[in-house]
């Protein structure tokens, strides 16, 4: 199927198709099957960084939102 592309040449692989699929990898870890709850996930991570950056702590963000994404995530599962 990649030779009906062109991303192959000479039987090996192009450097586009490698980044392409080492784009699509990285992308289906992180974001999985629900782009809601990595969406959830990279809000709090900025929520922490802007409390603690504003010496204020932090360590409470990230159990409140797993707790809320776990809510969420079920709740969606549920219906």
């Amino acid at each position: 199927m990649a030779a009906a592309r062109g991303n192959v040449a000479g039987g090996r692989e192009t450097g586009v198709s490698r980044l392409v699929r080492a784009a699509h990898g990285v992308w289906e870890f992180v974001v999985g099957d629900d782009p809601v709850i990595a969406l959830g996930v990279a809000v709090a991570l900025g929520a922490t960084a802007l409390i603690a950056g504003a010496g204020a702590p932090a360590w409470w963000v990230m159990p409140v939102a797993v707790v809320a994404l776990l809510t969420l995530s079920l709740r969606r599962a549920a219906r």
